[in-house]
């Protein structure tokens, strides 16, 4: 195993005793529900239902378009009133489904599996994909994909992403602490597509009470243990996990399955263990609502698809006008100006700031002090990275593996002059990445032709 921790990283400000002992709320949605068929990574889910027509929860509205895709169940019951592009809080207009939420919640009868030893991996596989369940803890890369792996002998360790390394969200702790039997039921279940693997719960040492908890039910499984992490953000990085869990290095062209590892988020876990043993498909998750500006902090269980201003008025509202509002955390959410938009699968948190304490900083110039290099989990040089990115200098910034960069955003909260290093750097990957994907494109179009 490895030693719980990576090289670099920073200790910002956490935030989450303002909302980690607040029990789950369940909420339901009051006004229309909006899905985006963009909510995962590979291509955007097709709709398989018509403007008019019912819905009941549960309800396939959505189908996956390829492999690398998710389908999209309805959470509420109600009519069909729209397919058109709607605004998500990533900020970008996409094509979503709009029900007329009834009020009465429907349901689709769900069919429970009594003993889920049972199942062949088939089977599980099957149930995981119909469930529509992606990543739940950050870019959302579909769980079925992840799951099946070239060589599935080959992996060696499962591991339980419960490290919840980014500040104020506390979802994942109120996971472990109201639903640990449920997490490690999701984990058996995965173990038994993989023979020869090893599930562990990776977990922060800031969280003494949910390592306690997790030991003393584990106490007596061969295959499942807790490997205590360091405090340290990006802890929960997918990459940096599995080296502090496993002492195994991966770069941005591998996969952990090239070094016998599957990494998931507890949530994710937690919607396995609904799809395999209830039968229930992702239509639900837990949202963090937080920050100085909001009145009354909370944990709430929120129906896909839910309007943010449902989530801020359960939460008691603003307080005073929050200069920063954010969807998702501090170091790698995305800043938002109006809570008008629709929760997705990947939605875990909204976070009002009272001060936009980044917006008051004044950049200097680079002091060549190597804070940023220092600070950054992936062994960068963020400083030059970022000034590579200024000029376009896109060859030296591939060189210097400008591509590696994670963007957890290090650099720029250890950067003494100020610098948005992190901006720059993701833009410049974003204009590669793009031109490579343009090139490529170009080339089968050729390659057909002839």
């Amino acid at each position: 195993m490895g030693s719980g921790t990576f090289k670099g990283g920073v200790h910002p400000y956490d935030g989450k005793e303002l909302s980690k002992y607040k029990q789950v709320r369940e909420i339901l949605p009051k006004g229309d529900v909006i899905y985006s068929l963009s909510q995962h990574i590979g291509a955007p889910s097709k709709p398989v239902v018509g403007q008019g027509d019912y819905v009941k929860c549960g309800q396939v509205i959505a189908e996956a378009d390829g492999f690398v895709s998710a389908t999209v169940h309805a959470s509420v019951s109600g009519k069909v009133s729209a397919i058109e592009r709607r605004l998500n809080a990533t900020g970008i207009k996409v094509l979503s489904i709009v029900i007329e939420n009834d009020g009465q919640f429907t349901s689709f009868d769900f069919h429970e599996t009594a003993d889920v030893n049972t199942l062949s991996k088939e089977e599980i596989g099957k149930k995981i994909q119909e469930a529509g369940i992606i990543g739940l803890g950050g870019a959302g890369f579909p769980t079925h994909v992840k799951l099946t792996p070239k060589d599935p002998d080959k992996i060696k360790y499962v591991i339980a992403n419960c490290a919840e390394c980014e500040p104020y969200v506390t979802v994942d702790y109120r996971r472990m602490i109201e639903n640990a039997e449920q997490l490690i039921a999701g984990m058996k279940i995965v173990l038994q597509l993989f023979d020869n693997a090893k599930g562990v719960f990776a977990i922060e040492d800031n969280k003494p009470d949910c390592i306690e908890k997790m030991q003393e039910l584990l106490k007596n499984e061969d295959r499942i243990e807790v490997q205590i992490l360091h405090t340290k953000y990006p802890q929960g990085a997918e990459r940096q996990q599995i080296f502090a869990v496993t002492g195994l290095a991966i770069h941005s062209k591998q996969l952990p399955a090239d070094v016998g590892c599957i990494v998931d988020n507890a949530e994710t876990f937690f919607a396995i263990y609904n799809a395999v043993k209830l039968g229930r498909p992702l239509i639900e998750r837990l949202v963090t609502v937080t920050g100085g500006g909001i009145a009354d902090p909370s944990n709430f269980l929120i129906r896909i698809g839910t309007n943010f201003s449902e989530l801020l008025e359960a939460a008691g509202g603003f307080i005073g006008q929050p200069e920063k509002l954010l969807f998702g955390g501090p170091m790698m959410g995305f800043a938002g100006t109006c809570t008008d938009v629709p929760t997705m699968k990947t939605t875990s948190m909204l976070l009002s700031l009272l001060t936009d304490e980044m917006s008051a900083l004044t950049p200097t110039p680079c002091i060549n002090c190597g804070r940023c290099v220092e600070v950054c989990p992936s062994g960068l040089v963020p400083s030059r990275l970022a000034k590579q990115a200024q000029r376009k200098q896109n060859a030296d910034f591939e060189k210097w593996n400008g591509l590696e960069c994670i963007e957890c955003a290090c650099c720029t909260y250890g950067c003494p002059a100020k610098q948005p290093l992190v901006s720059d750097i993701k833009l410049m990957k974003k204009r590669i990445l793009t031109k490579k994907r343009q090139q490529a494109a170009r080339e089968k179009k050729e390659g057909e032709a002839k």
